[in-house]
């Protein structure tokens, strides 16, 4: 069940975060991404503490990422981590362009 409700929610041309909304990284990372001008539909928060799988579903995160941490973040079907991941790969250009590159951005 946690395989088939993470697998379906990471496809190509979409970003999707896994998220719990008492996470500080998690809302810090929401604002980065909020902030883009994203297509409709391209950017996708999942809480995965409305599931009754949390766990389940952290650990199939773990054998998909080897993190089961929050949040984490999929640009098309390739996790990029966390936040601070999130964060360096904004300070250094690559996230615009990648997102640019799976076509998520209105431009």
């Amino acid at each position: 069940m946690a395989q088939e409700f993470v697998n379906c929610k990471i496809q190509s041309g979409k970003v999707v975060v896994f998220i719990k909304p008492t996470c500080p990284y998690c809302r810090e990372t929401q604002e980065i991404l909020s902030q883009l001008p994203f297509k409709q539909g391209l950017l996708e928060f999942v809480d995965i503490t409305a599931t009754n799988n949390t766990s389940a579903i952290q650990d199939y995160l773990q054998q998909l990422t080897g993190a089961r941490t929050v949040p984490r973040v999929f640009i098309g079907k390739d996790s990029i981590g966390g936040c601070s991941d999130l964060i360096s790969m904004q300070q250094t250009g690559e996230l615009m362009t990648r997102l640019k590159q799976i076509g998520a951005l209105q431009l």
